[in-house]
């Protein structure tokens, strides 16, 4: 979670320094997040010492080489390369709140950091004006925003932290930004942060710009695009597009092509997956009224897919 160190960055920040400042969150910030990412390796080294005896990867055992010629699970030894993976969580969330702070507190002095600490302990309570305020600076996705920005230097913080080091036992860590169901989990422990989102209320999806981040909404698909494409971590774990299309788009706005382009666009991009659905309201509503109407739908469940009917 990328969230809650930030929380705890800024509590820290209010508590032990005279004048806070960006540079002074920041600081904390890597400190943090870097004893998150410190706490995560040394929880993958305790997985990894017992998993030969609890969870032997039997399958995987078979398909590599090594393994049958030293008699060792693959976590005991039994290949050379053995690469882990994790990913973080609620990017937008963090960015949006660090260019809020800097446009609205340093730059504008709209509000004082104390006044802030105020509104977010109290969770916006009387202070809709503020929270409104906050959440309304140019956001991560919008393009060339101070929010942009924060995002590109969380995203290559969390993928220095995880990639720069092994974990204590010499395993490789690929870091990636992918949420799969649990924003609202995580979301359910934090406080309220500063880019207007409420006490409880769910963090940011993958590394996609959270709804509403375009003023007018036009462009939306290629803008997500650009935006996920530029925090991509580059090791080769995901990090996703999540794209959800109207049907009509394919036949009354540029057609196919124009989603194939969109697709290879973001791949040139260096773009990793998109999760795309193509959403039609009326087949959905039919669907929910008579599943068997379209035993051939099929909906996106967080990463996943399942026919509608099934489910």
């Amino acid at each position: 979670c990328l969230t809650a160190p930030f929380l705890h960055a800024f509590r820290d920040m209010m508590a032990d320094t005279a004048e806070p400042s960006m540079e002074a969150l920041w600081e904390r910030y890597v400190e943090h997040l870097g004893a998150a990412v410190d706490v995560l390796k040394q929880g993958f080294d305790w997985h990894m010492e017992r998993m030969g005896r609890n969870r032997p990867e039997l399958v995987l055992n078979l398909f590599c080489h090594g393994t049958i010629e030293r008699g060792l699970n693959v976590t005991d030894g039994g290949v050379d390369i053995y690469n882990l993976s994790t990913d973080g969580v609620g990017l937008a969330t963090v960015a949006d709140s660090l260019a809020a702070m800097e446009q609205r507190v340093v730059k504008e002095q709209r509000l004082t950091w104390g006044e802030l600490a105020g509104v977010l302990e109290s969770d916006f309570e009387g202070a809709e004006d503020v929270r409104l305020m906050l959440s309304s600076v140019p956001r991560f996705g919008a393009g060339g925003t101070c929010a942009d920005e924060w995002a590109q230097r969380v995203a290559d913080l969390f993928t220095e932290l995880m990639r720069g080091t092994p974990t204590p036992r010499g395993y490789t860590v690929i870091p990636g930004l992918f949420s799969h169901g649990i924003v609202q989990w995580l979301g359910a422990k934090l406080g309220a942060t500063p880019n207007g989102r409420r006490k409880g209320g769910p963090i940011s999806h993958n590394a996609n710009p959270d709804p509403g981040f375009m003023t007018h909404g036009g462009g939306a698909p290629t803008a997500k695009s650009n935006a996920v494409a530029a925090v991509q971590p580059k090791w080769g774990n995901t990090t996703s597009l999540q794209l959800d299309l109207d049907g009509g788009l394919a036949q009354d706005i540029g057609g196919l092509e124009a989603i194939e382009a969109l697709i290879k666009g973001h791949n040139d991009l260096g773009g990793s997956l998109i999760n795309m659905n193509v959403i039609s309201k009326e087949q959905i509503l039919e669907a929910h009224d008579d599943p068997s109407k379209y035993p051939d739908l099929i909906v996106r469940v967080t990463g996943y897919s399942a026919y509608f009917k099934a489910l």
